[in-house]
């Protein structure tokens, strides 16, 4: 048999579930994200002259036999997985199969779930050699030029000492980002059209997301901060403005979305590449999301003049008591008024809420629709509360209800976790009542007609899926038949 190429590693995003479901997976028909994480990585380790292919199977669901066709063609020596708490078991089976194809091949798993889970992860996943917890560029490309051996002098990892034994190096100080390459956007399959932001997000293609930081210094009970942790670190207004461009005269990128915690929680780097984008136009678009201590109506007016077409705000519930259990400094009018403050800059304002929370009545879900239906929102997303690991409330979360730890089902489109006093069936129930009333309401439907204007792609593809639309509204299931 061929020597393994040392040099060489496969790079790969799992679907997560069946590939002959993903046809019918409401999340898919609505977003495909790429992997920038794994871009990241790529871009990395060409660097060190580390040869990478990707291989996302969200985005391509019936990539199966490519990553088979690629382990058997170029015998790589290692194969990197990250993935979520939801995909996990997927990574699980592709690492069992690249053992199975090439049994001295080393497996690589990184993300939120293993990054929370390392001890338990490697003690019950023999398909697992190494766990690289937090930011993955350094510790992977350490591991490839210590020639796949573990070492304590790498930190940021973890993996077998011995049968028994599992040593964690500890956490690895975070990277100054602006010394990143961009991400090797190229290496993904069909970028940037096999690619695309969720329906009525935006206002023209070519477009994609962008990541411009690392991090949130807020700890709220539900967020898992096991990858970044809760320090904060932005790319500069330089860096910024040049990774658009770059996209922009690489791929003819014309919109793009932050998928930032908090885009302007540093208000001057924002206001230098705000001004830089409307000092040198590149004629492009970006959403992004932030909270509402970091905006006010002088910021608001600049980054719409920038190109700023839509910002998300979380709102999570209405019910300040509920909230107020797992998130700081709760203030439901201070929200309420940079709703306002977005609309009346002239940006589209989308509200991010979840329901099922420990603590979550139907009381508490009355008045989250009344708060959210008072509030001049052009768009809304709803997803159900997952106690995900490395979030603070995943250990005692037990004790607060029942919880269905099916990490297949954690997906936020699941209630795996039901709160005391509710039941399962109430909870979607709700959930439909929810999502109903937002599209009956008249400015919901006078705004998505609107889009027929600003955001024609839209409605094409609305049209094209709408058979899959009604169904999820019927059922409330991600996934359709087989």
């Amino acid at each position: 048999m061929a020597k393994a190429n040392a040099k060489k590693i496969l790079l790969v995003h799992p679907l997560g579930y069946a590939a002959h479901s993903a046809g019918k997976d409401i999340s898919r028909v609505a977003n495909i994200m790429p992997p920038l994480g794994l871009a990241s990585l790529a871009a990395y380790l060409a660097q060190k002259g580390v040869q990478s292919s990707l291989i996302d199977c969200f985005a391509q669901p019936g990539a199966g036999r490519r990553i088979r066709d690629f382990l058997i063609s170029e015998k790589p020596a290692g194969i990197g997985i990250s993935c979520t708490t939801s995909g996990f078991l997927d990574g699980i089976r592709i690492a069992r199969m690249a053992k199975a194809i090439l049994p001295g091949i080393k497996t690589i798993f990184g993300g939120p779930h293993v990054s929370a889970l390392k001890e338990k992860t490697l003690a019950d996943f023999p398909e697992v050699d190494f766990i690289v917890t937090g930011e993955g560029e350094e510790s992977l490309a350490e591991i490839i030029e210590n020639g796949y051996e573990g070492s304590p002098e790498i930190r940021g990892i973890a993996f077998r000492e011995t049968r028994e034994a599992i040593r964690w190096t500890g956490p690895r100080t975070g990277l100054d980002l602006d010394t990143l390459p961009f991400p090797a956007y190229e290496k993904l399959a069909g970028f940037p059209g096999g690619y695309r932001l969720p329906i009525f997000n935006y206002p023209r293609s070519p477009h994609t997301s962008c990541i411009s930081s690392r991090g949130c210094p807020y700890r709220c009970n539900y967020c898992d901060r096991s990858v970044f942790g809760s320090g904060f670190r932005f790319n500069s207004a330089e860096y910024l403005y040049a990774h658009l461009k770059y996209l922009k005269d690489r791929f003819g990128i014309r919109h793009v979305n932050f998928y930032d915690d908090l885009f302007t929680f540093h208000r001057r780097r924002v206001e230098k590449f705000t001004r830089m984008m409307i000092d040198r136009p590149l004629n492009m678009t970006f959403n992004c999301a932030v909270r509402a201590e970091h905006i006010d109506s002088g910021l608001l007016r600049q980054m719409r003049a920038a190109g700023c077409w839509m910002i998300s705000l979380g709102i999570e519930t209405g019910d300040p008591a509920l909230l107020s259990r797992h998130r700081r400094h709760v203030d439901l009018a201070r929200i309420a008024g940079a709703v306002h403050r977005i609309k009346a800059a002239g940006i589209r304002a989308k509200g991010l809420l979840m329901m099922g929370l420990p603590g979550e009545t139907e009381e508490s879900i009355r008045m989250s629709m009344d708060f959210v239906f008072s509030l001049p929102l052009d768009d809304f997303n709803l997803t159900k509360f997952t106690p995900f690991p490395g979030a603070p409330l995943y250990d005692r979360v037990r004790e607060q209800g029942r919880f269905e730890e099916d990490w297949e089902k954690m997906d936020c489109m699941h209630f795996v976790f039901i709160p005391k006093g509710m039941t399962r069936e109430v909870l979607e129930k709700r959930f439909q009542t929810f999502y109903k009333r937002h599209f009956l309401r008249p400015r919901t439907l006078m705004g998505y007609a609107g889009m027929l204007w600003h955001s024609p792609e839209s409605w094409v593809r609305f049209v094209r899926h709408l058979p899959d639309f009604i169904r999820f509204a019927k059922t409330n299931e991600r996934l359709g038949g087989s």
